[in-house]
């Protein structure tokens, strides 16, 4: 008795075989997908990483000007002289 799914395809089955990725390609891309999630997620949770970091600013941020020795983002670190 000849198993009909061992058969070789014809027409139409091949054309779809063809389209589909394979399987491992489809468990990696949703691996990738399921790992971005979860740390967007932390990330988003927890917040920035340093202290004083802050996202970027919108609005036209001219006219600041720092003070000699001030480096601003730098915090404890600005009486460094280099």
């Amino acid at each position: 008795m000849i198993n009909e799914s061992r058969r070789l395809p014809s027409g139409a089955g091949v054309a779809l075989r063809k389209l589909v990725p394979p399987p491992a390609l489809c468990g990696f891309l949703l691996l990738l997908a399921l790992m971005f999630a979860v740390s967007y997620a932390v990330g988003a949770a927890y917040g920035p990483v340093a202290p004083g970091m802050h996202g970027t600013r919108t609005g036209d941020g001219g006219g600041q000007t720092v003070p000699h020795g001030d480096n601003g983002d730098m915090g404890s670190m600005s009486g460094m002289h280099g």
